[in-house]
């Protein structure tokens, strides 16, 4: 008997970003064997310390740099819309599924002046 599912989009689901991410998946694995620390000490002197808007973790963004390197994405507009829709860079990110995305401007920034 057929029949329509209705109301499906508006339900409420309590799920880990993690669980979504499959096991053999390439981010997971970059994420366990690579330490990306080193990152924020080697930044540091880019960033004003005591003046502007609180910053972009800058280990965030040179992961959302590597992701567009390594899957082709050129476009920082299109890398923005790459990875609000893509659960997986999400959670390689550690952004919720709510959590927003930095703007295109923000990437284009970091690239060619921090980076």
């Amino acid at each position: 008997m057929y029949r329509e599912r209705e109301g499906q989009q508006m339900g409420w689901e309590f799920i880990c970003i993690e669980e979504l991410v499959p096991q053999d998946h390439l981010l997971l694995k970059i994420d366990k064997y690579i330490d990306f620390s080193f990152i924020p000490g080697r930044v540091k002197n880019y960033y004003c310390q005591d003046n502007g808007r609180p910053p972009i973790d800058p280990v965030m963004l040179f992961k959302m740099m590597f992701i567009g390197y390594m899957y082709g994405i050129r476009s920082e507009r299109q890398l923005e819309e790459e990875i609000k829709g893509n659960v997986y860079y999400r959670w390689f990110l550690g952004l919720g599924l709510k959590d927003k995305v930095p703007d295109h401007s923000t990437i284009s920034f970091n690239r060619h002046h921090r980076f």
